[in-house]
């Protein structure tokens, strides 16, 4: 779904430039340090909060080509929107890239290899794990109950493959484009799909809103 999204709200950005390591939790958001292991953070969280996966993907599974989406769908921009608002969102360096910017009025949490990688308005880290902690940590000072990866294809592999997503927001298009990423496989017997919807636009094609818990 979440490919190319710099145009897609008409959003003011924001401007925050942090980075952070995966060893020790540690960053500098706004020439504020912050320091702190992930297991400290971790031993004083009761519960860990969910991480579900928001994705768009056509019949043959394609989610993107060229780092950008092969359909335009408003009404799925609407959905991603309205499903991600006021929460951490995680994402890799390429579908970061494909935004041109933070997405407003949520924590962008970007996960890359590159040392010394600073990206305004998003805090960097070097594993899916260190990224989670400190979305995790935040969604808890925020109130928040929900923690969000939106790509790419490497990251929702990684996450399904190591049994970390909880629920999958999928928007299932009825195309079958040519492409170069696509959504990974999954064992359905592991999930169950409690909600699908419809949707209808005008010159567009059909696509309905699914989503899946983990069984």
């Amino acid at each position: 779904m979440f490919f190319a999204q710099a145009h897609r709200f008409g959003e003011p950005a924001f401007v925050q430039s942090s980075q952070c390591s995966h060893k020790v939790f540690h960053c500098t958001v706004q020439g504020r340090s912050i320091t702190h292991t992930p297991g400290a953070i971790l031993a004083g969280m009761n519960t860990s909060l969910p991480l579900s996966l928001i994705a768009a993907h056509a019949e043959n599974r394609v989610i993107g080509i060229d780092n950008s989406m092969p359909w335009h769908l408003p009404g799925d921009f609407k959905y991603f929107k309205a499903t991600t608002l006021g929460k951490p969102i995680i994402m890799g360096r390429k579908t970061w890239d494909s935004l041109g910017r933070p997405l407003p009025g949520r924590l962008n949490l970007v996960v890359s290899r590159q040392p010394g990688l600073q990206l305004a308005g998003a805090e960097v880290f070097a594993s899916l794990e260190a990224a989670l902690v400190r979305a995790e940590q935040w969604a808890r000072e925020q109130g928040v109950d929900e923690l969000m990866l939106i790509g790419g294809a490497q990251l929702y592999a990684q996450a399904l493959e190591k049994g970390l997503v909880s629920r999958m927001y999928l928007t299932r298009v009825e195309l079958a484009p040519d492409g170069d990423a696509w959504f990974p496989e999954f064992d359905q017997a592991q999930w169950r799909r409690v909600s699908t919807e419809a949707q209808v636009e005008v010159d567009k094609p059909a696509y309905h809103f699914e989503v899946w818990e983990k069984v």
